[in-house]
């Protein structure tokens, strides 16, 4: 089997294949494919280790329908028509559990730099405008002893709940479609509905899938409902807020600051008012962002491609529907 590589990974999951006895075929560029250039790569190859969030439509599953699978380098899978792929009899894998703790440390970095407004500060250093300080100006917010409520308590939540409560003493509620009662034993969190977690946290953090249902949760209504006081994190989606009505809060001054890993749409725009605020912190989509990490990504990803190839199913298979039939 042959497999088509989206864009380099680390080598440790290219040498995985090789050892398997996979051709591999890696798209070296800087950029992303088009649409149409993966579709002609694919075109050659059996298996996709697709890397990044570059969409796969049903235009591409109707182009590449004879693949035997596809192997995601990330957790989300909003990117993907799932339908499609299961129609097309393809199985299509994510890379769940190995970027947990990573994600966590930059939502835990985003909230820190937040409360002290760490990335403007810094900025100021940069630009010449280290001063004589004035006492009551430009000051932070402490996170001893508040409340973190966290949207979407899976894996990465709760490693951001421990992290918040190991450093801040931080008490943890959160609001899930279902309770984790784990979770609340290992972190005494507290479940709660939508509309109390918004008037209760003094954080709040978001590490839900994007669906339908999640997508601009956090709107003008939901900013106004939050306290005056407090921040809010985004680690997961940019389309689970919505980018103009969270600026707009901050600019009133409903919310009190904002850090943010994604955004809608990614890469932002140079200009985006977001980036002027000294309240706000903004990453560019680096929550898995580390060298143990992603070499992790590429192993379970080429692993989820190899079982395919010794004729069993994958691992971390999303669509499982797709084997129904067997």
């Amino acid at each position: 089997m042959k497999v088509f590589i989206s864009k380099n990974i680390p080598l440790p999951g290219i040498e995985n294949l090789r050892n398997a006895g996979v051709e591999i075929a890696i798209n070296e560029k800087s950029i992303p494919l088009s649409r149409e250039e993966l579709i002609c790569a694919c075109k050659e190859v059996d298996l996709l280790l697709h890397v990044g969030q570059g969409k796969l439509d049903h235009i591409f599953f109707e182009n590449c329908a004879h693949l035997k699978g596809i192997a995601l380098t990330s957790v989300g899978y909003d990117h993907v028509d799932l339908q499609a792929a299961t129609k097309a009899k393809i199985p299509v894998s994510n890379t769940p559990d190995v970027l947990s703790d990573a994600t966590a440390d930059i939502a835990f970095l985003l909230m820190l730099a937040v409360s002290r407004k760490a990335f403007y500060r810094a900025q100021q250093v940069k630009n010449g405008q280290w001063k004589d300080f004035e006492f009551t100006k430009d000051l932070g917010t402490e996170l001893y002893g508040k409340t973190l409520g966290i949207f979407g308590l899976g894996r990465i939540g709760l490693s951001l709940a421990r992290k918040a409560q190991a450093a801040y003493h931080m008490r943890i509620i959160y609001h899930n479609r279902h309770r984790n009662t784990e979770a609340e034993k290992l972190v005494n969190a507290s479940y709660v509905n939508f509309d109390d977690l918004l008037t209760q946290s003094d954080v709040i953090s978001v590490h839900t899938n994007l669906t339908a249902e999640t997508q601009y949760r956090f709107n003008q209504d939901s900013f106004r409902r939050m306290k005056k006081s407090a921040i809010f994190i985004n680690t997961a989606r940019g389309k689970i807020h919505h980018e103009t009505d969270l600026s707009e809060a901050l600019q009133h001054g409903e919310i009190w600051g904002a850090g943010l890993d994604v955004t809608d749409p990614e890469p932002m725009r140079a200009d985006h008012p977001l980036l002027n605020m000294s309240n706000v912190c903004i990453l560019p989509h680096i929550g898995s962002a580390t060298l143990e990490t992603r070499t992790q990504m590429a192993l379970l990803a080429s692993n989820n491609l190899i079982a395919l190839k010794n004729g069993n199913k994958m691992p971390q298979v999303i669509n499982s529907q797709v084997y129904a039939s067997e």
